[in-house]
Protein backbone atom coordinates (compact mmCIF):
# COMPACT_ATOMS: atom_id res chain seq x y z
CA UNK A 1 0.00 0.00 0.00
CA UNK A 2 1.45 3.34 -1.35
CA UNK A 3 2.60 5.36 1.90
CA UNK A 4 1.37 9.37 1.39
CA UNK A 5 1.45 11.23 4.76
CA UNK A 6 -0.69 13.78 3.58
CA UNK A 7 -3.71 11.09 2.94
CA UNK A 8 -3.60 10.66 7.24
CA UNK A 9 -5.83 13.98 7.43
CA UNK A 10 -7.97 13.17 4.46
CA UNK A 11 -8.28 9.51 6.09
CA UNK A 12 -9.09 10.62 9.51
CA UNK A 13 -11.69 13.31 8.39
CA UNK A 14 -13.34 10.65 5.76
CA UNK A 15 -13.40 8.10 9.28
CA UNK A 16 -15.16 10.58 11.48
CA UNK A 17 -17.37 11.35 8.55
CA UNK A 18 -18.82 8.17 8.37
CA UNK A 19 -18.62 7.64 11.91
CA UNK A 20 -21.01 11.15 12.67
CA UNK A 21 -23.14 9.79 9.71
CA UNK A 22 -23.73 6.11 11.63
CA UNK A 23 -23.91 7.47 14.87
CA UNK A 24 -27.55 6.58 15.53
CA UNK A 25 -27.60 3.16 14.42
CA UNK A 26 -24.48 2.31 16.00
CA UNK A 27 -25.54 3.84 19.40
CA UNK A 28 -28.43 1.97 18.96
CA UNK A 29 -26.56 -1.43 18.50
CA UNK A 30 -24.80 -0.16 21.82
CA UNK A 31 -27.27 0.48 23.93
CA UNK A 32 -29.03 -3.12 22.92
CA UNK A 33 -26.04 -4.93 24.30
CA UNK A 34 -23.29 -2.56 25.68
CA UNK A 35 -23.05 0.42 27.85
CA UNK A 36 -24.19 2.97 24.68
CA UNK A 37 -21.32 5.26 24.58
CA UNK A 38 -19.18 3.26 21.96
CA UNK A 39 -19.90 6.09 19.33
CA UNK A 40 -19.44 9.15 22.08
CA UNK A 41 -16.28 7.87 23.22
CA UNK A 42 -14.80 7.46 19.37
CA UNK A 43 -16.08 10.88 18.45
CA UNK A 44 -13.70 12.16 21.44
CA UNK A 45 -10.75 10.65 19.79
CA UNK A 46 -11.66 11.28 16.09
CA UNK A 47 -11.78 15.21 17.26
CA UNK A 48 -8.90 15.12 18.90
CA UNK A 49 -7.22 13.99 15.84
CA UNK A 50 -8.63 16.00 13.13
CA UNK A 51 -7.38 18.73 15.05
CA UNK A 52 -3.64 16.87 14.66
CA UNK A 53 -4.19 16.90 11.35
CA UNK A 54 -1.65 18.89 10.06
CA UNK A 55 0.79 17.73 12.12
CA UNK A 56 0.41 14.65 11.13
CA UNK A 57 0.33 14.98 7.67
CA UNK A 58 4.11 15.92 8.08
CA UNK A 59 5.49 12.92 9.69
CA UNK A 60 6.71 9.68 8.45
CA UNK A 61 4.65 6.57 8.35
CA UNK A 62 5.76 5.01 11.68
CA UNK A 63 5.94 8.28 13.26
CA UNK A 64 2.44 9.36 12.20
CA UNK A 65 0.80 5.56 13.22
CA UNK A 66 2.15 6.01 16.71
CA UNK A 67 0.59 9.71 17.39
CA UNK A 68 -2.54 8.71 15.99
CA UNK A 69 -2.10 5.42 18.57
CA UNK A 70 -1.18 7.72 21.50
CA UNK A 71 -3.79 10.09 20.68
CA UNK A 72 -6.13 7.01 20.55
CA UNK A 73 -5.17 6.18 23.93
CA UNK A 74 -5.43 8.96 26.01
CA UNK A 75 -8.85 10.57 24.38
CA UNK A 76 -10.99 7.51 23.82
CA UNK A 77 -12.68 6.42 26.43
CA UNK A 78 -13.53 2.59 27.37
CA UNK A 79 -11.95 -0.79 25.68
CA UNK A 80 -11.52 1.05 22.11
CA UNK A 81 -9.10 3.43 23.44
CA UNK A 82 -6.81 0.96 24.69
CA UNK A 83 -7.70 -1.70 21.76
CA UNK A 84 -7.21 0.47 18.60
CA UNK A 85 -4.38 2.29 20.82
CA UNK A 86 -2.86 -1.18 20.82
CA UNK A 87 -3.12 -1.83 17.29
CA UNK A 88 -1.99 1.69 16.16
CA UNK A 89 1.31 1.35 17.96
CA UNK A 90 2.19 -2.12 17.73
CA UNK A 91 1.44 -1.25 13.48
CA UNK A 92 4.05 1.95 13.97
CA UNK A 93 6.93 -0.72 15.31
CA UNK A 94 6.20 -3.37 12.60
CA UNK A 95 5.56 -0.58 9.51
CA UNK A 96 9.12 -0.14 9.01
CA UNK A 97 10.27 -3.89 8.26
CA UNK A 98 7.59 -5.45 6.78
CA UNK A 99 4.74 -5.22 4.53
CA UNK A 100 1.88 -3.23 5.66
CA UNK A 101 0.10 -6.74 5.41
CA UNK A 102 2.33 -8.17 7.92
CA UNK A 103 2.52 -5.36 10.29
CA UNK A 104 -1.39 -5.28 10.56
CA UNK A 105 -1.14 -8.80 11.32
CA UNK A 106 1.33 -7.79 14.24
CA UNK A 107 -1.07 -4.65 15.17
CA UNK A 108 -4.07 -7.45 15.46
CA UNK A 109 -2.17 -9.85 17.21
CA UNK A 110 -1.60 -6.88 19.47
CA UNK A 111 -5.18 -6.25 20.06
CA UNK A 112 -5.67 -9.76 20.29
CA UNK A 113 -2.94 -10.04 23.24
CA UNK A 114 -4.09 -6.67 25.24
CA UNK A 115 -7.78 -7.78 24.69
CA UNK A 116 -7.31 -11.54 25.59
CA UNK A 117 -10.00 -11.98 23.13
CA UNK A 118 -10.18 -13.63 19.44
CA UNK A 119 -12.42 -14.86 16.60
CA UNK A 120 -15.98 -15.76 17.44
CA UNK A 121 -16.65 -13.56 20.77
CA UNK A 122 -18.46 -10.89 19.34
CA UNK A 123 -16.05 -8.14 19.57
CA UNK A 124 -14.00 -6.21 16.69
CA UNK A 125 -11.66 -8.64 16.36
CA UNK A 126 -14.48 -10.94 14.93
CA UNK A 127 -13.86 -7.64 11.57
CA UNK A 128 -10.06 -7.32 12.41
CA UNK A 129 -9.01 -10.36 12.38
CA UNK A 130 -10.57 -12.02 8.52
CA UNK A 131 -9.26 -8.44 7.84
CA UNK A 132 -5.86 -9.49 8.05
CA UNK A 133 -6.09 -13.12 7.15
CA UNK A 134 -7.21 -11.74 3.65
CA UNK A 135 -4.40 -8.57 3.69
CA UNK A 136 -1.96 -11.49 3.91
CA UNK A 137 -3.21 -13.84 1.64
CA UNK A 138 -4.13 -11.25 -1.26
CA UNK A 139 -0.58 -9.52 -0.67
CA UNK A 140 1.10 -13.00 -1.28
CA UNK A 141 -1.08 -13.55 -3.80
CA UNK A 142 -0.58 -9.89 -5.99
CA UNK A 143 -3.70 -9.64 -6.23
CA UNK A 144 -4.31 -5.77 -7.51
CA UNK A 145 -4.89 -2.50 -5.57
CA UNK A 146 -8.52 -2.11 -6.51
CA UNK A 147 -9.44 -6.03 -6.35
CA UNK A 148 -7.80 -6.04 -2.83
CA UNK A 149 -9.95 -3.19 -1.65
CA UNK A 150 -13.33 -4.70 -2.68
CA UNK A 151 -12.16 -7.23 -0.72
CA UNK A 152 -11.19 -5.91 2.41
CA UNK A 153 -14.21 -4.12 2.19
CA UNK A 154 -16.59 -7.33 1.94
CA UNK A 155 -14.11 -9.69 3.99
CA UNK A 156 -14.94 -6.52 6.77
CA UNK A 157 -18.74 -6.54 6.42
CA UNK A 158 -18.94 -10.28 6.23
CA UNK A 159 -16.89 -10.23 9.77
CA UNK A 160 -19.52 -7.84 11.21
CA UNK A 161 -22.79 -9.21 10.13
CA UNK A 162 -21.39 -12.96 11.45
CA UNK A 163 -21.76 -10.88 15.10
CA UNK A 164 -25.08 -10.93 14.41
CA UNK A 165 -25.28 -14.57 15.49
CA UNK A 166 -22.67 -14.94 18.05
CA UNK A 167 -22.54 -15.03 21.90
CA UNK A 168 -20.93 -12.45 23.55
CA UNK A 169 -17.64 -13.37 26.05
CA UNK A 170 -16.35 -9.99 26.76
CA UNK A 171 -17.74 -6.66 28.17
CA UNK A 172 -20.62 -5.87 29.54
CA UNK A 173 -22.75 -7.56 26.38
CA UNK A 174 -21.35 -11.35 28.22
CA UNK A 175 -23.38 -10.43 31.00
CA UNK A 176 -26.78 -10.98 28.64
CA UNK A 177 -25.69 -14.88 27.22
CA UNK A 178 -27.92 -15.95 24.95
CA UNK A 179 -29.13 -13.05 25.02
CA UNK A 180 -26.43 -11.25 23.15
CA UNK A 181 -27.41 -13.00 20.11
CA UNK A 182 -29.79 -11.42 17.21
CA UNK A 183 -27.31 -7.97 17.76
CA UNK A 184 -24.33 -6.79 15.59
CA UNK A 185 -21.60 -5.78 17.70
CA UNK A 186 -21.26 -2.02 17.80
CA UNK A 187 -17.56 -2.36 18.50
CA UNK A 188 -17.13 -4.54 14.79
CA UNK A 189 -19.83 -2.28 13.00
CA UNK A 190 -17.44 0.31 13.69
CA UNK A 191 -14.14 -0.96 12.86
CA UNK A 192 -15.92 -2.29 9.62
CA UNK A 193 -17.22 1.28 8.85
CA UNK A 194 -14.04 2.70 9.30
CA UNK A 195 -12.20 0.05 7.30
CA UNK A 196 -14.30 0.22 4.74
CA UNK A 197 -13.59 4.40 4.88
CA UNK A 198 -9.99 3.99 4.55
CA UNK A 199 -10.56 1.39 1.66
CA UNK A 200 -12.49 3.90 -0.27
CA UNK A 201 -9.67 6.49 0.40
CA UNK A 202 -6.99 4.32 -1.46
CA UNK A 203 -9.79 3.14 -4.17
CA UNK A 204 -9.75 7.18 -5.41
CA UNK A 205 -6.23 7.34 -4.66
CA UNK A 206 -5.52 4.50 -6.97
CA UNK A 207 -8.60 4.59 -9.74
CA UNK A 208 -7.54 6.61 -13.08
CA UNK A 209 -8.52 10.23 -13.55
CA UNK A 210 -11.77 10.61 -15.18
Amino acid sequence: MPYKPDLFPQIIQSISTVIEGNAEQVTALDQAIGDGDHVTNLQRGLQALVEQGDEISQLNWPDAFRKIGMTVMSTVGGASGSLYGTLLIALSKAIDQNNFADAFAQGVEAVQQRGKAGRGEKTMLDVLIPVSDYLQQATAQGVNMPELLDGVKQVAINGMESTRDMTATKGRASYLGERSKGHIDAGAKTSQLMICAIADIFDNQSAPPA
